[in-house]
């Protein structure tokens, strides 16, 4: 394996199989003199932290195969509680976002994310600034559409078992979800 030469407080591991993008993330942060290292699963993520100890993680929520972006979070918090992580998603919902702070994210963002926002997040730990709470309830239309999210997520994108299982029409959920892309 590769020696790098690191800046011991900023090693950012890169969790991402959308090679793409993960060249943009990677690019741009040893702009900004981070060391970067980049795995597209879990298992390549393993390998890396065998040689490796990142101060700094980016992981997607949704990664291609059996990979979960939340199991690589557990798996990244267990090796150091004290790593930065931002967890990133093109698939945003409440109940994610939860699950990925309790398994040790600092920050949970919907994509498109650029590096300015996740440098933002790493320096934001959850629980550390106070956060003004509003009046406001969630709209009919939010809640909708996070539960219409959780079910898709359910039934891994499968349009057709997320219709049966919300009861509605799969031509309607097609319209909904046309209405409101998800990247």
């Amino acid at each position: 394996m590769e020696q790098l030469e690191t800046n011991p407080d900023r090693l950012l591991l890169v969790v991402e199989d959308d090679d793409a993008f993960a060249k943009v993330l990677t690019r741009s942060f040893e702009r900004r003199e981070y060391t970067v290292i980049r795995a597209s699963n879990q298992d390549e993520m393993q390998a890396l932290l065998q040689n490796h100890h990142p101060t700094h993680a980016v992981v997607d929520l949704k990664l291609a195969g059996n990979s979960s972006g939340l199991s690589c979070v557990q798996a990244l918090h267990e090796f150091d509680p004290t790593m930065l992580i931002v967890v990133l998603t093109g698939f945003a919902s409440i109940n994610t976002a939860v699950e990925a702070i309790k398994l040790g994210a600092c920050q949970y963002l919907a994509k498109p994310a650029n590096t300015d926002d996740i440098e933002a997040a790493f320096s934001h730990v959850a629980g550390t600034e106070p956060v003004e709470l509003s009046n406001r309830a969630t709209s009919i239309k939010n809640l909708e559409w996070e539960r219409i999210h959780e079910v898709l997520v359910e039934t891994d994108f499968n349009i057709s078992e997320t219709a049966r299982r919300l009861g509605m029409h799969r031509r309607t959920l097609a319209r909904k979800l046309e209405k409101r892309r998800v990247k």
